[in-house]
């Protein structure tokens, strides 16, 4: 008979090894309340990892449409079918990951400025404009605008 010792070696060499096995024996582990054969450690890390993704995810697309909505409210001479899709596709993805987590959206207002800097910088260089051309932040409200499929920055 294994040692809580040995099981702890070898779900740690199995997500060293085969990290989608591993997956599964962690959740068989679970499910079938076996503690001696969860790999705390490792899953622990994995668990948080996973809530910092979902974290960078929104980020990344917060700061992808502020910076298409900068181009869409500064340069309507240049507007195109690709930047309007590249606004409704991100703030479908984010209906999307605030639904599965909401408490995600209570996040925004922390990050706001910081994205909106990220997008100001990534506007300049898109754009061509300077960077003063975009306001120092931002003066849109996530609900009513930001995140509304109807309202567009005139």
């Amino acid at each position: 008979m294994a040692t809580a010792r040995q099981l702890d070696q070898s779900t740690t060499s199995l997500y060293e090894q085969d990290f989608f096995a591993w997956t599964k024996n962690q959740a068989e582990a679970l499910r079938t309340r076996q503690v001696s054969g969860v790999d705390w450690v490792n899953l622990l890390e994995e668990v948080e990892s996973m809530g910092a993704s979902q974290r960078r995810e929104l980020e990344s697309r917060l700061t992808i449409l502020f910076m298409h909505l900068m181009k869409w409210a500064w340069q309507p001479e240049k507007r195109i079918t690709s930047w309007k899709l590249t606004i409704q596709g991100q703030r479908r993805e984010l209906a999307r990951l605030i639904k599965q987590s909401p408490s995600l959206k209570a996040f925004i207002p922390e990050v706001l400025n910081e994205l909106w800097q990220d997008a100001r910088e990534d506007a300049e260089i898109e754009t061509g404009m300077p960077i003063q051309t975009f306001p120092e932040s931002c003066s849109w409200d996530t609900d009513e605008q930001i995140l509304n499929k109807t309202w567009w920055p005139e």
